[in-house]
């Protein structure tokens, strides 16, 4: 069977990383992204791999739905979605306007949902969901107020997906980051020192090794995987007061 994967937020960062990966693994990869710019850059470093490079922004369901159905058309039923599509912007809480509020929330919750709904109508016989979410959905951090109630968000939503559509052939889990390194950009977040000091590994993740945890989770091997996180953040989420050195 083919397999055909759509990766939103796809065109840069984490998400090209992914892309990537799945592409050396044989994927038929649909790269999505509402940055043409970005969009055409990778279809130039990615000339000649199966891929379809496709601009929508996640947050307008008639767009999604053109170009979910674009790349049915070109490699055959959604087998995987990738929702790395993001927008981060770092506050503290009492300047955080409800405006940008709600467009956080519109862009990680709102149009994680709406690609979901795309791929599970557009489903072969199974589909597999990952969804990127940041650490921040899983602790508290400050400045992150926003973005974090939009991971956790995106999280519980994937946990229900998971629940629910078992019996249809579904698996939904999560791949939670910390500070995360792309080959070509800085690293993720702002305050850089301050998320080092409190990683074990003392080191950013790299983008590959993002996509190597997102390759797993879409794979035959993860199949009785379903409802998860799997976090790549050096032991950031779990650490307590570290030593010296």
């Amino acid at each position: 069977m083919t397999e055909v994967a759509l990766v939103t937020g796809g065109a840069s960062g984490t998400g090209l990383a992914v892309a990537e990966r799945l592409l050396g693994d044989g994927w038929k990869v649909a790269i999505v992204d509402a940055d043409r710019a970005a969009l055409a850059e990778a279809e130039d470093m990615l000339a000649g791999e199966e891929a379809i490079f496709l601009a929508a922004d996640v947050t307008d369901e008639d767009e999604i739905a053109e170009i979910f159905d674009q790349a049915v058309d070109a490699f055959g039923p959604v087998t995987a979605l990738v929702n790395a599509a993001g927008l981060r912007r770092e506050a503290p809480f009492e300047e955080i306007s409800a405006e940008l509020f709600r467009q956080i929330l519109e862009v990680n919750l709102v149009g994680s949902f709406i690609a979901a709904e795309a791929a599970l109508e557009r489903m072969g016989d199974a589909l597999a969901v990952v969804n990127l979410v940041s650490v921040s959905g899983l602790r508290a951090n400050s400045g992150h107020a926003a973005l974090g109630a939009s991971q956790a968000g995106v999280r519980m939503m994937g946990e229900v997906m998971a629940l629910e559509l078992a019996s249809r052939g579904v698996r939904v889990n999560a791949v939670a980051c910390g500070l995360v390194e792309a080959a070509d950009s800085p690293a993720q977040f702002g305050a850089e020192g301050a998320w080092l000091e409190r990683t074990p590994q003392r080191r950013a993740a790299r983008a590959a090794e993002v996509g190597a945890a997102v390759a797993y989770l879409l794979s035959a091997e993860a199949g009785a995987v379903t409802g998860h996180t799997l976090v790549v953040d050096g032991g950031f989420s779990v650490s307590g007061l570290l030593r010296d050195g």
